[in-house]
């Protein structure tokens, strides 16, 4: 059994992140010392390793808690999981070309500035931004 302190040191983590973690349903404690400590097993550091790699993959915590629960139903299946997984990768993929034309829009935005000694405010840079906004705000 560990502490909370003894745990965080294990999974590389905050003793905040853990009580985060336990406030939002993710971890438990085992048991408490006679003190009151909360103390916790070895499932616990497991799962924190699982939550901090899913959250490398790009998992929400709702996300992770989803595919938590998906582990502990009987009746779920690979297919359940391997759905989830799809759906995020198909979401980072969009985020990817959503950044991909905000890169190239950038590029464009930064060739049609040109002279570097001109006063900020004829930059076609910011007079393009401007434009964008008082589009936007016509919508």
């Amino acid at each position: 059994m560990f502490t909370i302190g003894k745990l965080a040191g294990l999974a590389s983590v905050s003793n905040d992140t853990l009580r985060f973690y336990e406030q939002e349903g993710l971890i438990r404690p085992a048991a408490k010392s006679p003190a009151g400590y909360r103390l916790y097993d070895q499932e616990s550091a497991r799962r924190i390793h699982f939550i901090k790699h899913a959250q490398r993959c790009g998992f929400t915590l709702a996300e992770i808690r989803e595919l938590l629960e998906l582990r502990g139903r009987d009746k779920a299946c690979r297919g359940n999981v391997r759905m989830q997984a799809i759906a995020k990768k198909l979401q980072i993929e969009n985020r990817l070309r959503v950044m991909k034309a905000m890169s190239k829009a950038l590029d464009q935005l930064i060739a049609e500035c040109g002279n570097k000694t001109r006063p900020a405010k004829e930059c076609t840079i910011i007079a393009a931004l401007e434009r964008a906004n008082l589009t936007m705000r016509g919508q």
